[in-house]
């Protein structure tokens, strides 16, 4: 592996790297280290940049080539979909239960697997929310909630973290509703991070780094519209 660039807490986020230094394998490592402060990861994000480790780990850097991407006009929604937000008697709201959304991504899946959300990561997220630069959709069924999804965003850019459920479609709910705000603000790209089978059957597309890149210089601003509560 070759070696990536280490920083240190105090470090400013202006030393992160360029992402044309981040690994092919694997795939867009760039550095490690560094802090979660909102001007941290605000800088990270505005640059292709995103934190991901997991336990035991330093804080690690990430821009992967190609890069996972919805565009709201390209959103498919399902016959099943469309039935579950008609039929099964969900509701979605906008930035009500942030903190409970972050906490259910965080949960232990049902197959097991462990969660990256750490309690460092979760604070770091709930620390944008109150800057009004992270978001969270939550779709419950009467009183519960039962799915979610939060990101960041900056501009006319939707940076997608996480998302879960609790009930059958409830986090694709949450998405189309997701996507509804998107068109509503003229957000026109939906970062989903790493291409996989379950966000193409959604619609996402892949978009190489200079392109997701070259996107986001034109759409990132420091204009935000006023999310609906």
């Amino acid at each position: 592996m070759q070696p990536i660039t280490w920083l240190a807490d105090s470090d400013p986020p202006t030393r992160l790297p360029p992402t044309g230094q981040a690994l092919a394998d694997p795939n867009g490592l760039l550095a490690a280290g560094g802090a979660l402060t909102p001007d941290w990861l605000v800088h990270a994000y505005r640059h292709g940049v995103f934190p991901w480790y997991g336990p035991g780990q330093p804080i690690l850097w990430w821009s992967p080539d190609p890069r996972a991407v919805l565009l709201p006009q390209e959103f498919h929604v399902s016959r099943s979909l469309a039935r579950a937000i008609r039929n099964r008697g969900y509701r979605t709201t906008i930035d009500a239960a942030f903190a409970e959304v972050v906490a259910g991504c965080a949960a232990p899946r049902r197959t097991g697997g462990g969660t990256w959300l750490s309690p460092a990561m979760q604070v770091a997220y709930r620390a944008l929310f109150e800057r009004g630069l992270a978001h969270s959709v939550e779709t419950w069924l009467g009183e519960r909630l039962v799915g979610g999804i939060y990101g960041v965003a900056l501009g006319r850019v939707f940076f997608g973290e996480s998302m879960f459920s609790r009930a059958r479609d409830a986090s694709k709910v949450a998405l189309a509703r997701l996507v509804a705000e998107c068109r509503r603000h003229d957000i026109p790209l939906i970062d989903c991070q790493v291409p996989s089978a379950h966000l193409a059957s959604l619609g996402s597309r892949c978009l190489t780094r200079a392109a997701f890149e070259a996107r986001l210089a034109a759409l990132v601003t420091d204009a935000q519209p006023a999310w609906r509560q």
